[in-house]
């Protein structure tokens, strides 16, 4: 894979674009899977998700940048990403608990936000010793909670297709990681077992709840 298409790759699939994507997809490209908010008022969903998964850990990266903490915003060493992704998890938090309106907002939305919490922090724990693909781990996650809505029924025919790109898609991420280097097979392997074994065990555990 050319080094110009893989730096593109990364970038727009960034874990922490990936939320705001999945949750545009699920409040407006598959009817059905919300009853609340009403479409006209998903907006305010978009957001929160995107002030608080991208905008947020974002501006506290540049920090940390500026504060000379961290070398650069790829991140390269793994010792250089536990703060950033500690300061993304309570972000992450943040919006899950905004989310936690039942009433106002359905109940999936918040359960997919505090999923998507606990893949950051694992995440975060994960890096203090091993640097497992975080790419790996929110295109997992991306595949996981598709997977888990078409198997669920309520994603109808928009769904499948989602799904089939989303997967083709996270093979793409995952070989533009390893064609710039940034991991190994076995760290971008690792990030898409996690991301996507988290959302699968999360919706079984809300299953039999």
């Amino acid at each position: 894979m050319p080094r110009a298409v893989a730096t593109a790759l990364s970038a727009v699939f960034h874990p922490l674009l990936v939320p705001f994507y999945l949750f545009y997809i699920v409040c407006y490209q598959l009817p059905g899977v919300l009853l609340l908010p009403a479409l006209p008022d998903r907006w305010l969903v978009l957001a929160v998700v995107g002030g608080f998964t991208f905008a947020l850990p974002s501006l506290g990266a540049a920090m940390l940048v500026k504060l000379g903490l961290v070398d650069s915003l790829e991140m390269p060493l793994r010792q250089q990403r536990a703060l950033p992704l500690l300061l993304a998890a309570t972000s992450f938090g943040a919006a899950a608990w905004l989310l936690h309106r039942p009433g106002l907002f359905d109940g999936l939305l918040y359960q997919i936000m505090a999923g998507m919490t606990l893949a950051v922090l694992l995440t975060f724990l994960i890096t203090l010793r091993w640097k497992i693909s975080a790419h790996g781990v929110g295109m997992g996650g991306a595949v996981g909670l598709l997977a888990l809505l078409h198997l669920g029924g309520t994603s109808g025919v928009p769904g499948v297709w989602w799904l089939a790109g989303t997967v083709v898609t996270a093979g793409a991420v995952g070989s533009a990681r390893l064609a710039l280097n940034a991991h190994t097979t076995t760290q971008v392997w690792a990030g898409l077992a996690l991301g996507a074994g988290l959302v699968l065990g999360f919706g079984a555990g809300l299953a039999l709840a």
